[in-house]
Formats: structure tokens, C-alpha cells, sequence
């Protein structure tokens, strides 16, 4: 095990080396552009079975021409006034489709260019700008998809560029519509997303127990068989609970469960409790390892404490290791954990009362997986004799489930997501 998780630190610490010369060569790119220019801040390459993304983070919207290259294989991309952070070059990694990174401009139209060759072939899957939202600025994403030799010779070239509206390449404007995608392509697009749902607590926890009785167990597995058939009965999902029953499982057992069914999406499924019987609202957690607030760092302090009612340690490896590679792995995870997050708030907000700062950060050991994107709901307050009366309606957690669906919806049609390891 110990080798296993030096091999993975490695791995994700190994660097390409850019040389001596390539940095010459770029110390005037990083000090010119007009003082209008955008500029991009970092870098980060995510890298899944099929393919590649990378995420640009930026401080405004941004133009870009994307295309591909051969002989050698090779990715291009130009962005129109923009400049690079110098801290940009370090993000520049190497790995089993892109290496050889480096920075120039367009000798014909002045454009900052970044051009990676080509490990194996692959095509432009797709390029769009994200605008900002909780946590993060703007962020530029390119995908690529793992193809064959074929396929990719058919994609090369300004007649197959992928552009923003406003890019300078008319061509690639006119022509970006016109890519299409190779029949493995359009299976993968086909294939149903896999969600898992969580249902907190079980067996020997009943978690929070309600005013009137009523365990948080038994609330929360009803609500996540409630929202598993409006997904199933979609016909585009495949929908997996870490429990149909009253048992308990560990914590990070949940987590492999997830891992096992190769996720894209995980929902822990809670409802909350407090001191103060006046505290009423339904949030939304995603993973930090520093909480929001009191309240938050007590609720997550509480949750993971679950473990220890089975007398059992689920600590795989030291704290040490297991910060560096949670940090490490879940940049992008985080990022499509957050997305996701707004777009629960906005569907909730529908249906329900919402605590103020809806969206919250905790540190649960049940969003810990460094490659599956993680939310977890809090429906409301037992503690709270009114929502705990609206929490034990049927209809009441059906409406709820209508709403975490539409946001399931819109996760995915919208951001058009994958898993990204």
C-alpha cells in the first residue's frame, strides 16, 4: 500500500521540464500585451479513460482558436489579447496524451499560442468559456477525445478549428460546426450517466432524531427512493444507492461504493438538527477542508464521527498522504462538485425554505472522492417541529426529489460533464 501511494504522489507531481531555451524564448510573452488584455491565471489538466480537459482560469471572458496540427501530431490553441501569468508555464504537465508543452505567439496574427503534442491521436471534442460562479472565475475548457489514426487525420487543420464567436479565424468560425465525432464518440455521448445516491446514516445510527421521534435515517432513505424513480424513470441515468435498507455502513465505505460504480455524480442525503429549535432551511455542502463556519465544522465533526459507532477505523493511510493526494486529485472535482451545487441551491430554492448562505463547506468524509463530483443536501431541521412535520410528508420529500432532479438535469445537459478520471 505504502508503495502503491508513493507511486501515485509521484505521479502527480511529475512536472514536465521546460528548457532553458523555451523560457528565453518566452520571457517576452509574459511581459508584453496591451493593458486591456485578459489574463490567464493557471492551468489544470484532468485526464479520464477517454480523453483529456483542461481548464484555463482567467479574469474575463476570452477569444480563442483551437485546431490540430500533424506531422507531428500536435494541439494549437491561440487566445486574442491575452496574457499569461508566468506561473501559467509551471501548470504545464506532461501525461500519457499531451506532452512537450510550450508557449509562443502566432507570427502572423501576434496571438499568445500554447501548443502540446500529440501522445496519441485525438480530436477537439469541444471548447466553451464557463462564467463565474461561487468560488471561481472565468475558466476557459477544451476536451479532448482519444480517437483513432484515422479519425484524427480527418480533423486537422483551420477547417475543423474550434472558435468563440469573437475569435479572430473566420474560417475556423465558419467551419468549428462541421466536426463531427467518431461513432466510439457518439456511444460515450449516448452512454446513461452513473449517479449514486446516499441515503445518511442506517442500522445502529439513526442519525438525528426528530421532535417527534422520527429517526433522520428513515426520512432520508425514503427521500432518496423517492428521487432514485424520477431518475430512473427518465430513461438517461443509472441510479445506485449506497443502501435500500436499514443497515449501517461506514463512511468511506459510501465513498468506495461510488468509486466501484464509476460515478459521475454523488448525493448524500441528509436532514440536520440543532440546539436552537427555532433553526429552520434546507443547504447544500461541498467539500472543504476548512469549514465555512462553526456550525459547519460541528455538523461535518459530527457526521464523520460515524465510523467509530461500528468500532471500526476506515483510515487507509496517514493524514499527510491522504491531504496531498485529496488536494492534488480534486481541483476539477471541486470545481464540477460546486457547479453542481449552484444548481441545487437555484432548483431548491423552488420548492423549499433555504438556510441564508445555501451553499456551505465542510469537511465529510463522504465527499472525499478525489474523482467523483460530491454534494451533500441537508432537507432541513428535525429539530424544527414544523420542517420536521413537512419532512415526514410523502408529497413533501417527493417535492423535493422534483427538484433535485431538475438540477441532476441541468448539471448535465447544461455543463455537459464526465467523469474526469
Amino acid at each position: 500500500m505504502l508503495s502503491e501511494l508513493k507511486k501515485n504522489i509521484a505521479v502527480f507531481f511529475k512536472r514536465f521540464a521546460v528548457s532553458a531555451a523555451l523560457a528565453l524564448f518566452c520571457l517576452p510573452f509574459f511581459c508584453s500585451g496591451s493593458a486591456t488584455a485578459a489574463t490567464i491565471r493557471s492551468l489544470r489538466i484532468g485526464q479520464n479513460a477517454g480523453g483529456i480537459r483542461i481548464v484555463f482560469d482567467t479574469n474575463a471572458k476570452i477569444g480563442y482558436n483551437a485546431f490540430l496540427l500533424s506531422s507531428p501530431r500536435r494541439l494549437v490553441i491561440d487566445f486574442e489579447n491575452v496574457t499569461l501569468n508566468a506561473s501559467v508555464e509551471n501548470s504545464l504537465t506532461s501525461n500519457n496524451v499531451l506532452e512537450n508543452p510550450r508557449i509562443g505567439r502566432n507570427v502572423d496574427t501576434g496571438a499568445a499560442r500554447l501548443a502540446f503534442d500529440l501522445k496519441q491521436p485525438a480530436v477537439i471534442k469541444k471548447a466553451f468559456m464557463l462564467p463565474p460562479q461561487i468560488n471561481f472565475g472565468w475558466r476557459f475548457v477544451v476536451d479532448l477525445e482519444i480517437t483513432t489514426e484515422s479519425d484524427f487525420s480527418k480533423h486537422v487543420g483551420a477547417a475543423y478549428a474550434v472558435s468563440d464567436d469573437g475569435g479572430s479565424s473566420s474560417q475556423s468560425v465558419k467551419n468549428a460546426k462541421s466536426v463531427k465525432t467518431s461513432s466510439a464518440s457518439e456511444k460515450r455521448n449516448k452512454a446513461k450517466k452513473i449517479i449514486v445516491l446516499d441515503p445518511g446514516h442506517g442500522g445502529q445510527d439513526p442519525g438525528a432524531i426528530g421532535v417527534s421521534g422520527v429517526y433522520e435515517k428513515n426520512i432520508t432513505l425514503s427521500a432518496a427512493r423517492e428521487l432514485k424513480k424520477i431518475l430512473d424513470a427518465k430513461g438517461e441515468y443509472k441510479v445506485y444507492m449506497t443502501r435500500n435498507r436499514d443497515v449501517f455502513i461506514p463512511l468511506r465505505e459510501r465513498v468506495r461504493i461510488a468509486r466501484r460504480y464509476k460515478a459521475d455524480l454523488f448525493l448524500s442525503i441528509h436532514a440536520d438538527s440543532a440546539l436552537n429549535r427555532n433553526a429552520k432551511g434546507l443547504s447544500v455542502y461541498t467539500l472543504s477542508e476548512k469549514a465555512s463556519d462553526k456550525e459547519a465544522a460541528a455538523l461535518a465533526e459530527r457526521e464523520n464521527k460515524a465510523d467509530v459507532i461500528a468500532g471500526l477505523n476506515f483510515a487507509e493511510h496517514s493524514k499527510e498522504v491522504s491531504d496531498i493526494l485529496i488536494n492534488l486529485a480534486q481541483r476539477e472535482t471541486l470545481n464540477r462538485s460546486s457547479e453542481f451545487a449552484t444548481f441545487m441551491v437555484s432548483e431548491m430554492r423552488k420548492s423549499c425554505k433555504l438556510l441564508d448562505n445555501t451553499h456551505r463547506f465542510a469537511g465529510f468524509a463522504v465527499l472525499k472522492a478525489p474523482d467523483i463530483p460530491s454534494v451533500l443536501l441537508e432537507m432541513g431541521y428535525l429539530s424544527n417541529r414544523s420542517e420536521e412535520k413537512l419532512l415526514r410528508q410523502l408529497s413533501y420529500r417527493q417535492k423535493l426529489a422534483k427538484s433535485a432532479a431538475a438540477a441532476i438535469d441541468k448539471y448535465f445537459d447544461n455543463m455537459h460533464h464526465a467523469s474526469l478520471f
